[in-house]
C-alpha cells in the first residue's frame, strides 16, 4: 500500500514547484530582500486564558510579536516570495483557583513560499497586493503550573512539532516600505495527540487533535476536540533591491 506523503514532503514538493516556476519565468523584472517585525495576535483555539488552557479547551495565548526575513522575485504580473519568520506568544494567570498560577509560551518558526498578485493603480505611488502561501511551521514552548490539582508544580517543556499551514496576505508597498496584514492557519494538516494516562501529557506536546481517551469526568484526559491554531499578524518590512 502506498504511504501518504508526510507534511515535510508535501512542503518540499510545493517549494520545488515554485522554484521551477521562478527559473522558467521569462519576465523576471526585479529581486528584493528585506526584513521586519510584526504584532502577532492568536485567533480561535490559539487564544484564551490560563484557565482555558489548563482545562484543555484552547492554548491560552495572548498577543505576541515576531521577526522575519523576506525575499521577493518580480515576475510577469506577480511576485514569487519566500519568507522565514520567528514568532513569540505567551500568557500568564490563574489556571484553577485564585491562589494558583501559571505561564505558557509558544514559539513558531515558519518557512513560507507563495505568489503575490500586484494590483497596480495608475498615477498612484503605492502598490497594493494580495498574496497566498503554504508554510512549514515548527512549534516549541513550555508551560508552568503552581498550586494546581492533578499536576505537580513544575515547568513542562513542550516537545517540538511541525505542521503544514496556509496563509493569505493583503499588503501595500510604499517605495521600500511593505505594510501587510496576514492571516495564518498554522496546522492545516498533521494534527496529532501524543500522551499516556497522565494530565501533564496534555501540555508536554502540541496535542492539537482530540485526546482519544477523553471522558467528561476524567481529570487526566481533558481535550475533547481537535484545536485549530490560527493567527492574525500585522507586519512592517523594509525591502531592498539587489
Amino acid at each position: 500500500m502506498r504511504r501518504p506523503m508526510s507534511s515535510t514532503g508535501l512542503f518540499c514538493s510545493v517549494v520545488a514547484l515554485l522554484l521551477l516556476l521562478c527559473t522558467t519565468g521569462e519576465a523576471q523584472v526585479s529581486f528584493k530582500i528585506g526584513g521586519g517585525a510584526g504584532l502577532v495576535m492568536p485567533m480561535g483555539d490559539y487564544k484564551g486564558t490560563l484557565a482555558e488552557y489548563y482545562a484543555g479547551s484552547n492554548y491560552g495565548l495572548s498577543t505576541g510579536f515576531g521577526f522575519h526575513a523576506k525575499a521577493r522575485v518580480g515576475l510577469l504580473g506577480f511576485n514569487l516570495t519566500g519568507e522565514i519568520g520567528y514568532s513569540f506568544l505567551s500568557n500568564d494567570g490563574a489556571p484553577e483557583a485564585p491562589n494558583s498560577s501559571g505561564e505558557v509560551d509558544h514559539r513558531i518558526l515558519s518557512l513560507k513560499v507563495g505568489p503575490e498578485f500586484r494590483l497596480g493603480l495608475p498615477a498612484v505611488p503605492v502598490t497594493p497586493y494580495l498574496g497566498v502561501n503554504v508554510a512549514l511551521n515548527s512549534f516549541s514552548g513550555s508551560s508552568k503550573f503552581q498550586s494546581t490539582s492533578n499536576i505537580t508544580s513544575s515547568t513542562i517543556d513542550m516537545a517540538s512539532a511541525s505542521r503544514i499551514g496556509i496563509g493569505a496576505t493583503i499588503g501595500l508597498m510604499i517605495s521600500s516600505i511593505d505594510v501587510a496584514v496576514h492571516y495564518n492557519l498554522h496546522n492545516l494538516t498533521g494534527k496529532s495527540w501524543i500522551g499516556r494516562d497522565n494530565r501533564v501529557d496534555t501540555y508536554s506536546s502540541l496535542n492539537d487533535d482530540k485526546d482519544p481517551a477523553y471522558a467528561p469526568a476524567d481529570d487526566k484526559h481533558v481535550v475533547n476536540e481537535a484545536r485549530s491554531i490560527q493567527s492574525l499578524v500585522i507586519t512592517v518590512s523594509v525591502m531592498f533591491g539587489i
